[in-house]
């Protein structure tokens, strides 16, 4: 079956909550192992078939945020998928005290049970309205963003088409271009901080009807996190304010240089090359093709994996009228099938999604293989990244097929804007962090903060009169912010991840990818800690890891500026 075959059913979670409590109370009269496990096995199907229909929604209301059927249901799950997660509990719980937990463990490993364990610090029934009330919000913030349609270079731009314009080799289109965009957010502005807000007091109460002063350590127990607190992450943005900081503000001064400018403003940020970036060659179709070669080489694994990928259709990758922005890789169970989703715009940035997202996908396909829980298929949120970031760097020896005699202003370029990344990811995260602690703050506190903060880890950034920016408002544009609170500072780690990777492969391919597919067939059963030990990875968390990764990062920039 094609995508495009996989048959939606609405949910019926009425019904869904009576199987899923008729099978808690089979098991928690059940004395006999074997039959015990036979419930479990039940209700992951059931449960997944339930999930598999809520995900299938989720994709076609995203390619399409104008289809009124899909609307309408996404509607619907968002109201009622809150039942689901409260019957899951009620079973979870009948797990959790069973007296086979023991050997349940031993057949389903120990990390579904910890995660739980984590669940039951924060998820009750007591929440169900919040917890509907946010998805509606996170849907009104995706629908309006895609709603955008912006007037320029006479043409009706979305906002990933605008992305276009950014890296373009005259300075006044890129001015202009930024312009644009910042007039389209001033207009929605309002409603942007609206809707935070709500978002913002709405995770506040799910936080203190659980008994948390704030929704901090609420929301890291809501990531599933074991491992690490805030109070850690805190430290971690310390390093990376240290280790990383003088390194990109030095990457900045010689763009600047390079481009032969006095001062480098806003709009010239996502310029490189004073004669343009390196833009991939070709149609979708034919990038999608070079994909297929590029993987077919990497190793047999990859080769099996994206040509399930192209066969059944599970690649969205064109950027069209109501399509969401961004992209995402989503995996529906009952059809095996991960699914990528993009928004090309004939930029480098749809390469990176062809290795970023696919990184996701093939993580996913390979642990689905192995492991019996569709709950452990995925791991948490920092431990995912470092499958997707990694394998951007995986395949950089076959860029040539992407960018012909560019490939080497390509990999500099992604190399460096990786770097980039840590004080931004880090930044989010701060102002992230300030707003759940300081739920009652005004629009315009909390765009002040953004700005103190932006100043602090991108020293750099001059938004050159552009009120919308200068008043603090870049952060609307983060779309994780409204719809995964806490959820950034997970890229930021598993860029380390990444590009720990990244050294070794320079120095032993062969290792490197092995300890790589390793890592992507343990999928979630273990923790991410556990996951960095067993796979021989530094921890982000611990002494001289960053240092000692930035400083042998910086000689690998040295190199490719010399080669470019």
């Amino acid at each position: 079956m094609k995508f495009e075959d996989y048959k939606y059913e609405r949910p019926d979670y009425d019904e869904y909550g009576k199987i899923v409590n008729g099978l808690a109370e089979k098991l928690a009269s059940s004395t006999n192992l074997e039959e015990a496990i036979q419930i479990i096995d039940q209700f992951n199907k059931v449960s997944g078939h339930t999930l598999s229909m809520e995900q299938l929604v989720g994709i076609r209301n995203s390619i399409d945020t104008k289809d009124e059927f899909y609307e309408k249901e996404q509607e619907f799950i968002d109201e009622n998928s809150p039942k689901a997660r409260v019957a899951d509990n009620v079973f979870s719980n009948v797990l959790l005290n069973h007296q086979f937990l023991p050997q349940f463990k031993e057949k389903y490993g120990t990390q579904w049970f910890k995660s739980m364990e984590i669940e039951n610090k924060w998820f009750s029934d007591k929440i169900v309205d919040e917890l509907a009330e946010e998805s509606k919000l996170v849907t009104r913030y995706e629908k309006l963003l895609a709603s955008a349609k912006i007037s320029f270079d006479g043409k009706i731009n979305n906002l990933s088409q605008m992305g276009v314009y950014a890296q373009s080799p005259n300075r006044e289109i890129r001015r202009m271009a930024e312009i644009k965009k910042a007039e389209f957010f001033t207009s929605i502005q309002d409603e942007l901080d609206d809707i935070y807000d709500k978002l913002v007091k709405v995770r506040n109460r799910m936080a203190q009807k659980a008994g948390y002063d704030n929704y901090v350590e609420f929301g890291y127990y809501r990531l599933g996190r074991s491992d690490y607190n805030y109070k850690d992450v805190q430290r971690y943005r310390d390093i990376i304010l240290k280790e990383v900081v003088p390194l990109s503000n030095k990457i900045r001064e010689n763009q600047k240089k390079r481009l032969g400018l006095d001062s480098l403003k806003f709009y010239d940020l996502a310029l490189w090359f004073k004669e343009g970036n390196p833009d991939p060659r070709g149609s979708v179709d034919e990038l999608v093709a070079k994909a297929y070669s590029m993987y077919s080489e990497l190793s047999p694994e990859t080769k099996e994996f994206f040509k399930y990928m192209m066969d059944h259709n599970l690649l969205d990758l064109e950027t069209k009228p109501n399509k969401r922005g961004g992209g995402y890789t989503e995996y529906v169970s009952e059809f095996k099938a991960p699914f990528i989703f993009s928004n090309f715009n004939g930029t480098s940035a749809d390469v990176d999604v062809l290795t970023h997202e696919a990184g996701h996908a093939f993580q996913v396909y390979t642990s689905s293989k192995v492991l019996s829980v569709p709950s452990v298929f995925w791991p948490t949120l920092e431990a995912c990244e470092i499958h997707s970031m990694s394998m951007e760097f995986f395949t950089h020896p076959w860029m040539e097929y992407f960018f012909g005699s560019d490939a080497n202003k390509y990999r500099y370029k992604h190399t460096v804007e990786s770097i980039l990344f840590l004080p931004y990811g880090v930044a989010v995260d701060e102002f992230q962090e300030y707003a759940y602690l300081n739920p009652n703050v005004s629009k315009e506190e909390r765009r002040a903060k953004w700005r103190e903060i932006e100043k602090k880890y991108m020293p750099y950034k001059d938004y050159d009169g552009i009120e919308y920016y200068e008043n603090g408002g870049f952060w609307q544009k983060q779309s994780h912010i409204y719809a995964n609170a806490f959820y950034y500072i997970d890229y930021t780690l598993a860029q380390i991840c990444a590009f720990n990777f990244f050294l070794l492969d320079l120095k032993n391919h062969k290792k490197a990818f092995n300890q790589y597919l390793e890592l992507c067939k343990l999928g979630g059963s273990e923790s991410f800690f556990e996951l960095l030990r067993d796979t021989n990875q530094g921890n982000p968390f611990e002494d001289g890891v960053v240092r000692d990764c930035i400083k042998q990062l910086e000689k690998v920039v040295k190199k490719l500026e010399k080669e470019i």
